[in-house]
């Protein structure tokens, strides 16, 4: 099924993944190809839009990134953002220039709402700033349609040729009506109809898994995360007992999760494949033994899963197939238009190197993660694994700090355990991105009942963020906080003290390590 298409294209913007995923929110099918993409080719794929990124350039610089003036001839609707705008004003002909004052941040920009782009917008909205260049002047043609008090061309639009420029970036949470903006583009100017929806995705993917596979044998490598579980359900669906499942379970889950996915995708499970759990706990421990560098116990873990991985399919035999839980994030990270180059802590990294197969399929390949949970709600697979905490490759080998030992990771199980428990209890859980335990590598004096007591610091960690690459330290009721110290310095034997991380991203990462 051939959906409606609008083109990201980018020049090195940071917030390139996030206009695609504004667009898809739309209902509007998206992807991101490089500046670079010949106009025929751009012409082929016969896009109803196309949305220039920002960058960290100047347009007048030799140097940066530029485009042929003839992709503004051929009647697609195209909106340009930050350096976009800026770019398709000095292609144009108008002027570009050092600003006089650079504005960042939360700013209040007063926008013509006869405009399409700014229908039903307020005539005064806060929108976020990010450039020291601006539109000095504008090109023959266009008409001025926002503006600040230091930046004369806050927004401007060449209805005729449907032509439309934002200086504010419309795509990040920070622009209040940001998402009202870019659906107008897309509706009102691109005319879109909004045919991208999760459940024809699901329907279309298990008939095209059918006829590609016929009745070839196919190999998953199952974290139990939400991507690997998706795929797996998608591939069952369109296969049965053709598929098999490796479940490598190293010993850093989260408390009872090696279980919970044994009961989902097992023998008594809900699904027609072949499940195989090989429980390597003592194996990674013995690896990671005196290891104390994050890095080093990345690859460690990674190394080790490959190997376990490569025992188990050699009992299997030769396959035809290897599923991936590759997500569009994936893709682009590691390359415009290139295949998926999965990171070192990515669960499967390495794999295709070991195992004997002919083609990788990878049917999330094109999704966001939001995107994949919508799938996965649409195979009924539980709410409870859909909606799972992002968890890294490596586990609580990176929520350790320090080295790993069968005794830490006892302590930040039952730890993280109350703390999900609690957040849970509270009905605060959904509205959060990210949360857990980690074990500082700290110990500090204290008294517990009569006695003085020197053992670890648990870190509580909870971010809101719409996107991971920025985060927010989420503020947490002092009650709930309060409730879970209490609880782990109680339950928890070995450790005293509680922290809360009130650190954003950036500087800080949401992981610890």
């Amino acid at each position: 099924m051939k959906h409606e298409l609008v083109i990201v294209l980018d020049f090195g913007g940071q917030y390139n993944q996030l206009i695609a995923r504004r667009v898809r929110e739309c209902n509007v099918y998206c992807e991101v190809k490089p500046y670079t993409m010949p106009l025929d080719e751009i012409k082929a794929l016969n896009p109803k839009g196309i949305i220039f990124t920002g960058g960290p350039n100047s347009v007048y610089d030799e140097k940066s990134p530029h485009i042929a003036k003839e992709i503004f001839e051929m009647g697609i609707p195209i909106l340009g953002i930050c350096y976009g705008s800026q770019l398709m004003s000095y292609t144009l002909g108008g002027k570009v220039e050092t600003a006089p004052v650079s504005e960042y941040g939360h700013t209040e920009v007063e926008v013509d709402t006869k405009d399409v782009i700014f229908d039903g917008v307020s005539d005064k909205t806060v929108c976020w700033m990010s450039h020291t260049d601006y539109i000095s002047e504008v090109p023959e043609g266009f008409s001025i349609t926002a503006h600040t008090p230091v930046c004369p061309v806050a927004a401007m639009a060449y209805p005729e040729k449907k032509l439309y420029a934002t200086q504010f970036h419309p795509e990040v949470m920070h622009t209040a009506e940001g998402m009202k903006m870019l659906s107008n583009f897309v509706y009102k100017v691109c005319e879109c109809k909004g045919d991208w929806q999760m459940a024809s995705f699901v329907e279309t993917t298990i008939k095209e898994l059918k006829e590609k596979i016929g009745d070839g044998k196919v190999l998953c490598a199952l974290s139990g995360g939400v991507d690997s579980s998706v795929a797996a359900v998608l591939l069952s669906k369109a296969i049965g007992k053709q598929l098999t499942c490796v479940f490598v379970d190293h010993g850093l889950l989260r408390k009872n999760e090696g279980d919970e996915v044994e009961a989902v995708f097992g023998p008594d499970g809900h699904y027609e494949l072949n499940f195989v759990r090989v429980n390597a706990q003592k194996r990674y421990l013995e690896k990671l033994k005196g290891v104390e560098d994050p890095e080093t116990k990345r690859k460690i873990i990674g190394e080790e899963f490959i190997r376990v991985f490569e025992e188990e399919a050699k009992k299997i035999g030769a396959v035809d197939f290897l599923v991936q839980g590759t997500i569009y994030p994936d893709v682009i990270e590691s390359g415009l238009g290139k295949s998926a180059v999965i990171k070192s802590h990515h669960n499967v990294g390495g794999l295709p190197d070991v195992v004997d197969f002919k083609e990788i399929v990878e049917p999330l390949r094109m999704l966001f993660k939001d995107e994949v949970r919508k799938v996965g709600l649409e195979l009924g697979i539980p709410e409870y694994l859909v909606f799972r905490q992002p968890f890294p490759g490596p586990g609580l080998g990176i929520r350790i700090i320090g080295e790993v030992t069968e005794e830490k990771i006892k302590i930040v199980q039952e730890a993280d355990y109350i703390y999900r428990e609690e957040i849970a209890k509270a009905g605060i859980d959904k509205g959060l991105g990210q949360y857990f335990a980690a074990l500082t590598n700290m110990r500090s004096v204290g008294v517990m009942g009569d006695f003085r007591t020197y053992d670890y610091a648990i870190a509580l960690r909870a971010v809101n963020t719409s996107d991971f690459m920025t985060a927010d330290a989420a503020q947490l009721p002092w009650e709930v906080l309060a409730k879970v110290t209490n609880r782990i310095v109680n339950e928890v034997k070995g450790v005293n003290r509680v922290m809360y991380d009130c650190t954003g991203k950036p500087p800080a990462t949401i992981e610890f390590e």
